[in-house]
């Protein structure tokens, strides 16, 4: 088995890295040899030796089975917690979507399976001229979604199916994730978003709950 997926979500502050994570320990379970790779980091922090460091990249590395350098999981990698192309301009880099793919492109050699998480939104800008949604037309993956599920995320998720959609990528699959305990009717807009989106939901994830996949993932 080959496969690879992009996680995105609708939004910042998701659970997107709390689904990737999951996505590959899923796979590794399941005897794939499987790693996550985060292109693009924001809020890093500097360790001893004053390389920076996030704790999404951390995640990612520790769910994965396959050992790879930091700089191919995390090619960029920034300290203020903003939009990558804003945190890029304050240290004078522009974010490569070539490079991005260069070191994807390596750890698909390494491994089975891997799990490609976004950052932020789906349109957020990764330089002057390209998106996030760009790098996934020219990884050229299939793309699962996570819908952070609280009051406006039918609209969020629907717009970002539509983006999706309008650059041929394939959606996968979607995550329907609880990042709002108090949430009104949540099961009436979970059923509102699986009445409107093609794609099958592969796991409905409580607050603060495990992401437990459906059977047939």
């Amino acid at each position: 088995m080959k496969q690879s997926y992009f996680v995105i979500g609708t939004d910042t502050n998701v659970g997107k890295t709390y689904v990737a994570s999951a996505l590959v320990r899923h796979f590794a379970a399941k005897g794939y040899s499987t790693i996550g790779m985060k292109p693009i980091a924001s809020g890093c922090m500097r360790d001893g030796n004053g390389v920076l460091l996030n704790d999404d990249v951390s995640a990612l590395a520790a769910a994965s089975n396959v050992p790879a350098s930091l700089d191919l999981i995390n090619p960029y990698r920034f300290e203020p917690a903003i939009a990558p192309h804003i945190a890029a301009a304050q240290v004078e880099k522009i974010v490569d979507s070539e490079v991005i793919k260069l070191a994807y492109q390596q750890l698909k050699a390494l491994a089975d399976v891997v799990i490609v998480e976004g950052a932020g939104g789906f349109l957020v800008p990764l330089n002057n001229q390209e998106t996030l949604a760009d790098l996934a037309v020219l990884l050229n993956i299939p793309v699962i979604l996570v819908v952070g599920m609280r009051l406006g995320c039918i609209n969020h998720a629907l717009l970002t199916v539509e983006a999706i959609k309008s650059r041929g990528l394939t959606l996968a699959g979607w995550v329907a994730n609880r990042v709002d305990a108090e949430m009104p009717v949540f099961e009436e807009n979970l059923v509102s978003l699986q009445q409107r989106i093609a794609a099958p939901c592969i796991s409905v994830v409580g607050w603060q709950e495990e992401v437990v996949f459906n059977a047939n993932w």
